[in-house]
């Protein structure tokens, strides 16, 4: 139970459907003072609130020291290194399906069910994460990561669900969470400004923004705050390419020089022909083959595009059939085939 409505209508169905439903809310994050933003106790009072209006006991539990030493040191030392990490996909299988399951089923639970977007079939021995109903709200790609042991005994009950019916039935039933708005963003940071948190624990380096054929257009504030293809928050709107059209985005970071590289206009220079994937989780196992074609997504806000994989140990060259838009070394490759996902692994470089 995370205090959202998605958890809410997941635990109200399961009730419906018979089980004998206990609510476990699940404490990620501590900070010292004022300045901690995560809407905890705010979340908790509605797990309270739902959990007594369908009438099911509730619990916390408190999971924020196994939440920093395995995904928040991660988080960190990606972004030490240049890159873009995306820590809900770490989340979910080093807490979520970790330690939280291993929680429920010491006090008895023979299930784990969760509010995310997607289906499960359990099928000879073997777990198959599927793709959910409502393709816009679909969250596979957050769960590329979880393993075969972890997803034993786990329910996804919003599976073949659209968003729209999931807050239709909270407001049927008169839960409290039926109109809240759904969270966005790194639950640790909150509503936070997001570099503001980050020069708490990483000190900024600024240095020069250069354009590919080296002219310094102005300053950044640490390479670190900036992603591939970014376009807001570079402070430069008011230079001029040389053709004086275009927006400017970020192109390149060069760690050894703290230089931020942008371009504006043709955004070419973005474009990629394939990648490297490497620690990839294969659902339910690796695939036969040692080449296939399959589809794929490279950030969460994606369709699917078609890729050949030519696997390589436990990682894969990846070619696209047609060129990608900033890639991101930090962020997922996962892949599909049909309404299966079959697992990711993280981008570690691009190829033009």
């Amino acid at each position: 139970m995370s205090g959202g409505v998605d958890s809410s209508v997941a635990a109200l169905l399961l009730k419906e459907q018979g089980y004998n439903v206990i609510g476990l809310y699940m404490v990620n994050w501590e900070e010292q003072g004022e300045n901690g933003c995560c809407t905890a106790e705010e979340d908790y009072e509605d797990v309270r609130r739902v959990c007594n209006a369908i009438g099911i006991p509730y619990y916390t539990v408190n999971f924020a020291e196994e939440y920093r030493e395995r995904v928040f040191s991660y988080f960190l030392e990606e972004y030490r290194r240049g890159r873009t990490p995306n820590p809900d996909v770490l989340c979910n299988r080093e807490i979520k399906f970790g330690p939280f399951k291993d929680y429920a089923l010491s006090l008895g639970a023979d299930f784990v069910a969760t509010g995310h977007y997607c289906g499960i079939r359990h099928e000879g021995g073997k777990h198959y994460l599927l793709k959910a109903a409502d393709q816009n709200k679909d969250q596979t790609y957050f769960l590329c990561q979880v393993t075969q042991p972890q997803l034993s005994g786990v329910l996804f009950p919003l599976g073949g669900l659209q968003k729209a019916q999931v807050r239709a039935l909270a407001e049927k039933y008169g839960l409290s969470t039926a109109a809240k708005r759904d969270s966005t963003g790194i639950c640790f940071i909150g509503e936070r400004n997001f570099r503001a948190f980050l020069q708490g624990y990483l000190p900024a380096q600024p240095g020069p923004i250069r354009t590919l054929a080296g002219q310094e257009v102005g300053r950044h504030i640490g390479l670190m705050y900036y992603t591939l293809g970014q376009r807001k928050g570079l402070g430069i709107g008011g230079q001029k390419g040389e053709d004086g059209g275009g927006r400017w985005f970020v192109v390149e970071k060069d760690l050894k020089n703290n230089v931020l590289y942008v371009s504006h206009g043709d955004e070419s220079v973005l474009l990629s022909r394939s990648c490297e994937v490497s620690g990839i989780n294969w659902i339910p196992s690796p695939p036969e083959e040692e080449e296939f074609c399959c589809t794929a997504k490279f950030r969460y806000r994606q369709g699917e595009q078609e890729v050949r994989v030519v696997r390589r140990g436990g990682g894969a060259h990846v070619a696209f059939a047609e060129p990608q838009r900033a890639v991101t070394p930090g962020q997922y490759a996962v892949f599909y085939r049909g309404e299966l996902c079959l697992g990711g692994g993280v981008i570690e470089s691009c190829e033009k």
